[in-house]
């Protein structure tokens, strides 16, 4: 590099200082600077720089000193609202001081501005005034954290953006009397609650709320730069607030929600959808602006971080665009998800670093996040340093490369200016952003919480702080913006209107709540599943079509091949369509009804067990290719993702994807059924309850690998004993299909009943069934079926008259049971294949059709206490209604759920069919 200007700052010093070591002794610089310096000569700037009168030690320690700010700055700053009542956080740094690089104040002022370098150079005399100006910018109420990005355009970018001062008044004005009134808005709304319901929990923004205009300014301009779907997730501090000002909740409904009004004579109980609400600070919202912008907030537990990951994929769906076949088209510029998070909750929950994760992922990144952390620096009573071991509640996105910034709540134009810098990172970049609102918590925990108890003096400074509205009043009134009576006006004002809506509250009217409408009587069992033959070899020929010159995996070859004759028209009752030939054709026949698909999970692209290979690897340039992106019938996107390791997240993303686009077939597949364990969460707060709590109805699939196969306790159990649990109203189906028909005409079936009948669908999927002859199905098995519920025995029903004993089972356990067939016919066995909602009638069916049935068993391979037979024995007992006793076969009640010896495994499985098959033991 020949030009002076490839140097500059910290690069400068540096390299005049190798040159002087360079003059003074090559040896003492290594071959390739020597190289460089030996025909390079510093061009008139640097040859001032380098004379007497600018020692070079000087020029050095001047370039440190900027270094230093830039890079330490932030741990001068003003960040902490309190800090002026409160010594607990000491402020400061060696490092910031000049003396600790060899220069005095007195030194600075004989250096050139040049020196320093950026934008703070063009108003700055000499080096002193560049190096106050990097405090005032790095030290002030506002601190840049950035120097951990790696990419040199992005950290450039926003060394200027912050240097420069480019999003900050006066260069880019803030309206000062519309902030004031929208302080006013959310400060009113607070007192006028407090006021009106004391002791009522509404988990107050007071402290922070200057959050309000922040989302305002997101906003507004990211609505300007053609954003057309944000969506804000947020745990319940300060949501109200949110929920009335920036999403338009009218106050009528607040108010109502806070009347909480004893009128059960007005509710219509709906039996069939089991609803029951929410408390009022875990709702959502929905707004629309102008230009066809849609705001939306969606509802969260109380689990605070669990909202996350279902906002990143609510994002990723509104951005991405499924109507053309082939890979979906994701488009960053569409969505906008803002993140809100709490400062404990932050470094605390892991879910946290699990959607960090996906920021960059293909398939999961949704166009940039803007995080931002609502610090109120207390985790409900526990105080910073004890509820993290960094710095920072923000330090975790660090290591996630995003950039940050750390704002004084109390210092508003310092908060607007982030946001502009957040979103016009976030719109340049498509990469997240966070900024670290730095404020405290006006009360307790919650309204009914007293904190002086463990927080005295905190809360002691806290009383003596005033508000920001008072703060920000005060500042107009110096610089003579606004008349003496203004701010105290508008206090009035909103006071007087949140009176007048109290008086004409009527909270039997105004208490709005979003019940599902139920869907249509028998949708399911209406759909038709089957397809014909034709088209099924039409769809079959295409998947096996590969590129020119695609050189497949020598067993992948073999395993085609012989897949080439499955689908034959010539032998449609021959068992040839194994589980994932059956999958593929059945994507491939949604597919083709104009149906988008989304498969996500740990290796799904080839399935955990080798079965699937939806993607295909060219074993020469190890180029992909994925059959269901090139089929020609198709006239939608297929996706297939695998996914990071994670299970909580994942499904969390997964449900977000499914609610915001819900016409979308979207399936999660569990590389282990038992890795379902943790998800928790998302099942129990989401996908299981979000119907009744809040209106939902998600229609997502989980594919879980279940079965006990003497592998040991882990992987061979899905807990499908928790579904069942969770199961109720119509919120769940439940199946253990046991072939590759079944779950052909399953997935078809979830696909149809999206737009009618949707609900979420928990497959408990084979492993060792994948490839078992019996498990197979023929071509006319998906041409003709349909799905069964329940699987009556057709050896059995040849002769009815001779069945005394009725055992139903599910999943794997009928084969090994049937493989030891009773010859004496008194014994039949029918598969369960929907658990849920449970088949009363098809049961019926079966138990009518043996007229001397003496006895019916439930036989599983599960421990007494889990699989179906705790959940499933009550409504068993209630369809026999006491004509025949029921009874349990299997193993006994175990805390864990399968033996860690396959020895063990096989003698008590042999034990087990043995005791079905012995009608002595009944």
């Amino acid at each position: 590099m020949d030009d002076w200007r490839d140097f500059h700052g910290p690069n400068a010093g540096y390299v005049l200082e190798l040159y002087d070591r360079f003059r003074q002794n090559p040896d003492s610089v290594d071959a390739a600077t020597r190289a460089y310096f030996a025909t390079w000569s510093p061009p008139a700037q640097s040859a001032a720089l380098a004379a007497p009168e600018y020692p070079l030690e000087k020029i050095v320690g001047a370039v440190n000193q900027a270094k230093a700010s830039r890079a330490y700055g932030p741990l001068a700053a003003r960040h902490d609202p309190l800090a002026r009542h409160m010594a607990r956080y000491p402020r400061g740094d060696p490092i910031l001081v000049p003396a600790t690089h060899g220069v005095t104040e007195d030194d600075l002022c004989q250096l050139p501005a040049s020196l320093i370098c950026g934008p703070v150079v063009e108003c700055a005399a000499n080096a002193l005034e560049a190096i106050q100006a990097l405090r005032a910018v790095y030290s002030s109420t506002t601190g840049y954290g950035y120097a951990h990005i790696l990419v040199p355009e992005e950290r450039d970018w926003l060394r200027h953006a912050a240097e420069s001062g480019r999003f900050r008044s006066p260069q880019n004005p803030v309206n000062p009397q519309s902030l004031l009134e929208r302080l006013t808005q959310v400060e009113v709304l607070e007192h006028f609650l407090q006021r009106t319901f004391p002791g009522k929990t509404r988990f107050s923004l007071e402290g922070l709320d200057i959050l309000v205009p922040i989302l305002d300014e997101i906003i507004g301009s990211a609505a300007e730069l053609g954003v057309r779907t944000i969506l804000i997730g947020m745990a319940h501090r300060g949501r109200l607030n949110i929920l009335a000002h920036v999403l338009g909740k009218p106050y009528t409904q607040i108010l109502a929600e806070f009347k909480d009004p004893a009128r059960a004579i007005h509710f219509t109980l709906r039996e069939d959808l089991g609803w029951t609400g929410d408390v009022k600070y875990h709702l959502g919202a929905q707004r629309a602006l102008r230009q066809a912008v849609v705001v939306s907030m969606p509802p969260n537990p109380s689990h605070l971080e669990a909202i996350n990951p279902v906002v990143e994929g609510m994002a990723r769906a509104a951005g991405t665009r499924t109507d053309q076949p082939g890979p979906s088209q994701f488009d960053p510029t569409v969505s906008l998800p803002i993140l809100i998070h709490g400062d404990a909750a932050f470094p605390g929950q892991g879910i946290v670093a699990e959607t960090l994760n996906f920021s960059r992922l293909p398939g999961y990144n949704a166009g940039g996040t803007i995080h931002i952390i609502a610090n109120n620096q207390l985790g409900y009573t526990t105080c910073p340093e004890e509820t993290r071991s960094t710095l920072y509640a923000s330090d975790l996105a660090k290591g996630f490369e995003i950039p940050i910034v750390h704002v004084n709540a109390d210092d508003p134009e310092a908060c607007i200016e982030a946001a502009r810098l957040a979103l016009a990172y976030r719109h340049q970049f498509h990469k997240d952003f966070l900024i670290d609102l730095i404020g405290y918590r006006r009360y307790g925990h919650n309204e009914g919480d007293e904190p002086s108890f463990t927080q005295p003096l905190m809360y002691q400074a806290i009383e003596r702080q005033p508000t920001v509205r008072e703060q920000w009043a005060n500042t107009l009134l110096e610089r003579g913006l606004v008349e003496k009576d203004w701010p105290s006006k508008l206090v009035d004002q909103y006071i007087g209107e949140l009176k007048r809506v109290l008086e004409s509250l009527r909270p039997e009217v105004d208490l709005v709540e979003p019940q599902p409408v139920p869907p249509p009587a028998g949708a399911a069992r209406q759909v038709k599943t089957a397809v014909p033959v034709e088209r099924l070899q039409k769809l079959h020929d295409a998947l096996l079509h590969m590129p020119d010159g695609f050189t497949l995996n020598p067993k992948l070859e073999r395993a085609l091949r012989r897949r080439r004759q499955a689908v034959d028209a010539a032998r449609p009752d021959e068992l040839t369509i194994d589980w994932a030939l059956a999958e593929q054709l059945a994507l491939a026949s949604i597919l083709e009804d104009g149906i988008a698909i989304r498969v996500t999970g740990e290796d799904v692209e080839r399935g955990t067990f080798g079965q699937r290979h939806a993607v295909l690897h060219d074993v020469s340039t190890g180029q992909t290719f994925t059959p269901l992106q090139a089929l020609p019938q198709a006239r939608a996107a297929f996706d297939i993702y695998n996914s990071p390791l994670t299970e909580n997240a994942a499904i969390g993303f997964e449900y977000g994807y499914n609610v915001q686009e819900p016409k979308r077939l979207v399936i999660w597949e569990a590389q282990y059924g038992d890795f379902i364990n943790g998800a928790q969460v998302m099942i129990d707060e989401f996908l299981t309850a979000a119907r009744a709590k809040w209106g939902q109805t998600p229609s997502l699939v989980l594919l879980l690998p279940h079965g006990s196969e003497g592998q040991g306790p882990d992987h061979s159990s899905a807990r499908l004993e928790r579904f069942l649990e969770l199961a109720a109203e119509t919120n769940l189906r439940i199946a253990n299909p046991t072939t590759a028909a079944q779950y052909f005409h399953l997935l078809r079936r979830q696909a149809a009943l999206l737009e009618t009948d949707p609900l979420p669908l928990v497959v408990m999927t084979p492993k060792s069934l994948l490839r078992h002859p019996r498990a197979a199905s023929s071509l006319r098995d998906l041409a003709e079926g349909h799905w069964q519920s329940v699987i009556d025995d057709a050896q059995a029903r040849q002769q009815p008259d001779q069945v005394r004993r009725l055992i139903l089972c599910n999943g794997k356990v009928y084969f090994d049971l049937s493989e030891q067939r009773d010859k004496s016919g008194a014994i039949a066995i029918a598969r369960v294949e929907q658990l849920y909602l449970f088949p009363v009638e098809e049961l019926q069916r079966v138990l009518d059709g043996y007229p001397q049935l003496r006895e019916v068993v439930w036989l599983q391979e599960e421990p007494e206490n889990m699989g179906a037979w705790t959940t499933i024995r009550r409504p068993l007992e209630n369809l026999i209604g006491g004509r025949w006793p029921l009874r349990y076969i299997g193993r006994p009640a175990n805390a864990s759920p399968a033996e860690g010896s396959s020895t063990r495994y096989a003698a008590n499985q042999k034990i087990m069919v043995e005791r079905a098959y012995d009608l002595r033991a009944a």
